[in-house]
């Protein structure tokens, strides 16, 4: 649906939000992917553009791991802009076995990739039911 003429729309926000998925769709300013791979968790997060040492935070709380970024407004004269601004944040639920003491992130050509080393479940123990007396 997206078109690069020009639109003389009465409303071409509301044709923008449209576009963009919500309310129909899920529409997250910062988009995730997430695996398993080789024993480890990996989320990959798009975030073209950014500082990862002033516009990219990742925050653990108990099994739970945030990452915030915020891109400011450039300032000048612009006609059209389909770029988001602001402050974005995800959340997401760690797997069982995640090790979170060995997190490491890194930032390449506008990708953070979030490596969590997984622990593999141990077989369940058997419990012997004794019968009383």
């Amino acid at each position: 649906m997206t078109s690069l003429m020009p639109r003389s729309f009465v409303f071409p926000e509301f044709v923008r939000m449209l576009e963009g998925g919500w309310p129909f769709g899920d529409h997250h300013a910062l988009r995730i992917e997430d695996f398993h791979e080789d024993g480890k968790y990996v989320l990959r997060a798009e975030l073209p553009g950014m500082d990862p040492d002033k516009d990219i935070r990742i925050a653990l709380q108990g099994n739970e791991m945030t990452i915030t970024a915020e891109r400011t407004v450039e300032t000048h004269d612009k006609r059209h802009s389909e770029f988001t601004y602001g402050q974005f944040a995800r959340t997401v639920r760690l797997p069982a076995g995640a090790v979170p003491d060995e997190i490491a992130a890194t930032y390449v050509n506008g990708i953070l990739e979030v490596t969590v080393p997984v622990k593999p479940e141990g077989k369940a123990k058997q419990i012997e039911v004794k019968i009383g007396t």
